[in-house]
C-alpha cells in the first residue's frame, strides 16, 4: 500500500482543491498529467491548424488578358466624282423640236413656239396691253441652220474670236431657243432697244420683271448667271410644263 503524502495546505488552497482526506498523490498525479496532456494535444492541434493556414494561401490570381480592339483600318480616299462636262463655251446642248410640234405666236406666222408656251406667251401679251404695255416677240424657235448662221457668219462679220461671240449667242445645237420654248422679246415702243441691254430700261421690262412669272416665264441670262452669258434682259425661256421644267432644269449626264 502506497504511503500517503500529505499535500501542504498552501498548495491545496491554491489549487483550491478540496479539503480530504482521501486524495492521494496517484490521483493528484494522474490529474497533472492527464492535463498536460490535454494540453499538449491542444497546443498540437493549434499548431497544425496555424500550420495548414499557412499553408493553405489564397490561389494565385490568374493575370487577366487585356483584350484590346483592332484600330479601324483608314478608310480609302474618295476621289470626288465630277459631273462630266457637256457645255460649250457656256452654253448647254439642246434638242432642236420638230417644226410640226410647233404653232405661231405672231400674225405673219414667222415666229413660233411649242403650244403650252404659245398659249402663254399671248395670255401675256393681251395682260400687258390692257396695263398700256406693248410686248414685241422678236424671235422664237430657230433650226439648226439658223443659229449657224448667227453664231458663225456674224462672228466673220464682227471679227469676233469663239468665246466672245459666244458671250451673245450660242453655237449651233447649243440654243434655248432649239427648243421652242425660248423667246426675245422688246419693247414695240422702243424698237431701238430691241436686243441690248438697254431693254432693262424699258416699261416692258419693267413690267416683264415684275408678271413674267404668273405665266411661267423666267429670264435666262440675269446678270452675273452661272453660266457666263453676257446679260440678255430680252430673253425669256418657259418653263410651265414638266417638259419644259427637264429641259432646262434636268441634270445632264
Amino acid at each position: 500500500m502506497m504511503e500517503e503524502i500529505e499535500i501542504p495546505e498552501a498548495i491545496r488552497e491554491n489549487a483550491e482543491l478540496p479539503q480530504s482526506k482521501g486524495l492521494t498523490l496517484p490521483l493528484l498525479a494522474s490529474g497533472v498529467i492527464l492535463l498536460g496532456i490535454l494540453g499538449f494535444v491542444s497546443l498540437r492541434l493549434l499548431g497544425e491548424s496555424k500550420s495548414v493556414e499557412t499553408v493553405v494561401s489564397e490561389p494565385p490570381v490568374e493575370s487577366s488578358t487585356v483584350v484590346t480592339e483592332p484600330e479601324p483600318e483608314p478608310e480609302p480616299a474618295v476621289t470626288p466624282q465630277v459631273e462630266p462636262k457637256n457645255d460649250l463655251l457656256g452654253h448647254l446642248p439642246y434638242e432642236v423640236a420638230p417644226e410640226s410640234e410647233l404653232i405661231p405666236v405672231t400674225a405673219d406666222g414667222r415666229i413660233k413656239m411649242r403650244p403650252a408656251a404659245a398659249d402663254k406667251f399671248q395670255q401675256m401679251l393681251a395682260a400687258a396691253k390692257a396695263e398700256g404695255i406693248t410686248l414685241a416677240a422678236l424671235s422664237g424657235f430657230r433650226d439648226d441652220e439658223t443659229q449657224e448662221y448667227l453664231f458663225f457668219d456674224v462672228k466673220e462679220q464682227r471679227v469676233q474670236d469663239a468665246a466672245k461671240r459666244a458671250e451673245v449667242s450660242a453655237p449651233p445645237g447649243y440654243s434655248e431657243h432649239h427648243t421652242g420654248y425660248a423667246i426675245d422679246i422688246g419693247d414695240a415702243t422702243a424698237p431701238e432697244t430691241h436686243l441690248e441691254t438697254t431693254f432693262a430700261d424699258t416699261p416692258a421690262f419693267r413690267w416683264l420683271e415684275q408678271n413674267a412669272l404668273k405665266y411661267s416665264f423666267e429670264l435666262s441670262f440675269p446678270q452675273d448667271n452661272k453660266q457666263g452669258v453676257s446679260y440678255e434682259p430680252w430673253h425669256w425661256r418657259f418653263v410651265g410644263d414638266r417638259d419644259s421644267l427637264e429641259t432646262f432644269y434636268k441634270v445632264r449626264n
